[in-house]
């Protein structure tokens, strides 16, 4: 009888189709056990969510100063940055040179720091209308659920910077591909949370 192959671990990021089988183990483990890193962030945001759900009825309440205009902007910046990191994933895929995959990475980087941008002018701006977090609790949750998102988005720049320099140094060998991996995973949990806090926070906000 012919022996029936195992399946092979191709990620959508990375050819291995020629790696050794201790190198798929170690791609497996590193990826999995980013997804159980993202998987505890869920859980921060899933507190952050109920908290802010339990203030709403807070005076003053964050409904007011919302500005659909620049949330909305946000968002467009912030999910385009989605698809450009999907470009750096592609460029890895095809294996197509290192300065394709650092164009998209370097669009991605504007993207974000764009939304970072706008996030803190929508800030300053609600902090001169009076809506600042020590206002009502339903502001301070506001802030802080809001606030956390932001700061994982800095955090992600800063990684993007990081990679860059690796790229530089390393060019695209191994260990800079699974890196890049768990940047693209983190970067597009990040956008799945802005559209849950979009729809929750600010469309509410609006139709509230």
């Amino acid at each position: 009888m012919a022996r029936v192959s195992e399946p092979e671990l191709i990620h959508a990021g990375l050819n291995l189709r020629n790696h050794s089988p201790a190198a798929l183990r170690r791609l497996e483990s590193d990826v999995f056990g980013f997804w159980v890193f993202l998987m505890s962030d869920a859980l921060l945001f899933a507190l952050l969510f109920a908290v802010y759900g339990t203030m709403l009825g807070g005076a003053p309440s964050a409904d007011s100063q919302f500005k659909i205009g620049p949330a909305f902007q946000e968002t467009w910046l912030l999910l385009t940055s989605s698809f450009t990191y999907g470009m750096v994933s592609l460029s890895l895929k095809l294996g197509l040179r290192r300065r394709w995959v650092a164009l998209w990475l370097g669009v991605t980087f504007c993207l974000g720091a764009g939304f970072i941008v706008l996030e803190v002018s929508d800030f300053l701006d609600m902090f001169a209308h009076g809506a600042t977090p020590e206002a009502s609790g339903a502001l301070s949750s506001f802030f802080v659920l809001v606030g956390t998102h932001g700061l994982h988005v800095t955090s992600g720049l800063i990684w993007i910077v990081l990679m860059a320099a690796q790229m530089a140094v390393y060019g695209l060998d191994d260990r800079v591909k699974i890196n890049l991996i768990r940047l693209g995973l983190f970067w597009h949990f990040l956008d799945v949370v802005w559209v849950a806090i979009f729809s929750v926070v600010y469309l509410r906000g609006l139709l509230a």
